[in-house]
């Protein structure tokens, strides 16, 4: 009886995914990018792309939420935000960090001698970047991205803190008014369906990865 109004808190859940993934991407890639800037000129924006990945990192996502959803409004009360809108605003912030700390391990992990041979080739510092360490470096992490994402799907369940009605505030909107809680149990299994295809997809690509970097060895 409760699955059609939890199916329709699902939908904004999907679309707070949505809007929060590319954000997390944007976001991620130019805190990643900041962070791998060579030379003292670069240590300003060096120093305040750490400092954000250090605090968001730092900070529990259910705080973020709090701060945003509930302190940017209480700046101009007369002012209505979508608590939506702000959920996906926190989730992006959170996330961001941890995504930006995963590319900057993958462009690292791109040895030097790529970078040489681009600016050899006449390329422009971001003309290397974008052709040949950054594309290198995100084969190198994807399994760890896909797996932040899994992470990503579950925690956009957290906005039902801030009053939106999600999934999960659909449930409990049902579980208080019948005091069963298998609405609870449809909404957890409905989240399971969501990342499950994901999961997989993570397992194969980091299975498929390690075939071939072990080709041609022994194990």
């Amino acid at each position: 009886d409760s699955l059609p109004r939890i199916l329709e808190g699902l939908w904004l859940n999907i679309r707070v995914l949505f809007f929060a993934a590319i954000g997390v991407a944007v976001l991620g890639t130019v805190l990643a990018v900041l962070r791998s800037l060579r030379g003292p000129v670069w240590f300003p924006l060096r120093a305040l792309a750490a400092g954000y990945t250090d605090l968001f990192r730092g900070l529990p996502v259910l705080i973020v939420l709090y701060l945003v959803g509930f302190g940017i409004p209480a700046l101009d009360p007369d002012t209505r935000y979508p608590m939506a809108v702000l959920g996906t605003i926190g989730i992006g912030l959170c996330y961001s960090a941890y995504v930006a700390e995963v590319l900057r391990a993958g462009m690292e992990a791109v040895h030097p001698s790529q970078r040489i041979a681009a600016r050899s080739l006449g390329l422009s510092h971001a003309e290397t970047l974008r052709l040949v360490v950054i594309p290198q470096g995100l084969r190198k992490v994807v399994p760890a991205l896909m797996n932040d994402f899994v992470s990503m799907q579950k925690d956009v369940g957290l906005i039902s803190v801030l009053g939106a009605v999600d999934a999960i505030r659909a449930a409990q909107i049902v579980q208080a008014t019948t005091y069963n809680f298998t609405p609870y149990v449809v909404a957890g299994l409905l989240f399971v369906a969501l990342s499950f295809p994901m999961i997989r997809l993570t397992d194969y690509l980091s299975a498929r990865m390690a075939r071939r970097e072990q080709t041609g060895g022994t194990v």
